[in-house]
């Protein structure tokens, strides 16, 4: 897998490569740091007057275009018509790139709460900017707590407002859909919420994961119509989870792999989404 990664590596590095590098390390990451220092602490601010919702539209959409811009990636939307805007939603997505979280923040166009590990609290500006914002915070190694913090934030999501899961729980190398995780479908099924897949692609050629190989480039958002988890019970879970993560793959290129084992059993999994 490392050496498949050298050789995608590789093949960027042509001469709109080398020309796109002084760019990147004088104008984005600067841009990077400044917008998320600014940003956030506006959002914070924000919260103080107005509630988490317009705290989020002023901070966190613009936030997402200004790093979209300078990239500069263009974003195109598919299926925008599939968005009840006052229904709430289990938002289900692949993830291959930092740039998905540009994409769901500019361009969904949905007030929603993240799902993140419990280190971004940590992160300056950012972590307090998210938990002034109502987004959810779990130990993924504490399997009975992060079950508690996801059964705590049940009550964040009503009257439109939806959350966002990555079910695969990390970034996907080699852009091929990973295996799922249950705490997406749980909350669907607990809450009685429809989920809303949703297949991101582009953002991988922009910034593979685990890297600060950026270049500038196109990405899609495409949301899939909803799938309903009304009336279905803890036993439905393994169904609701292959049927959504089939209606993801439907739309990434080259995704022909049989679903692994573990998404349809998962047993042995001690990780809540």
């Amino acid at each position: 897998m490392r050496i498949g990664y050298h050789d995608h590596a590789m093949k960027r590095r042509n001469l709109a490569w080398w020309l796109y590098q002084p760019y990147k390390y004088l104008v984005v990451l600067p841009v990077l740091v400044v917008a998320t220092t600014v940003f956030a602490t506006v959002a914070a601010t924000l919260t103080f007057f107005a509630k988490p919702r317009t705290a989020s539209r002023f901070s966190g959409v613009p936030w997402a275009r200004v790093m979209a811009w300078v990239t500069p990636i263009r974003v195109t939307v598919e299926g925008r018509e599939h968005i009840d805007p006052k229904q709430s939603y289990v938002l289900v997505s692949n993830h291959q790139s930092q740039y998905d979280i540009f994409a769901l923040y500019g361009w969904l166009g949905v007030d929603f709460k993240w799902v993140m590990k419990k280190e971004l609290r940590n992160v300056p500006g950012i972590g307090v900017a998210c938990h002034r914002l109502g987004h959810v915070f779990i130990d993924r190694s504490d399997h009975a707590g992060a079950l508690a913090t996801l059964a705590d934030a049940k009550k964040k999501i009503v009257d439109g407002t939806s959350v966002v899961f990555f079910p695969e729980g990390t970034r996907s190398r080699s852009g091929r859909l990973k295996s799922f995780k249950k705490g997406a479908f749980r909350m669907a099924i607990d809450l009685g919420l429809p989920i809303l897949p949703l297949t991101i692609t582009g953002t991988r050629d922009v910034l593979p994961a685990g890297t600060i190989d950026l270049l500038p480039g196109s990405a899609r958002l495409i949301i899939h119509p909803p799938v309903s988890g009304e009336g279905c019970t803890a036993e439905d879970c393994g169904r609701l989870m292959t049927e959504v993560r089939n209606i993801i793959a439907s739309s990434l290129p080259d995704q022909n792999a049989p679903i692994p084992k573990s998404t349809t059993i998962d047993r042995g999994s001690r990780e809540s989404g």
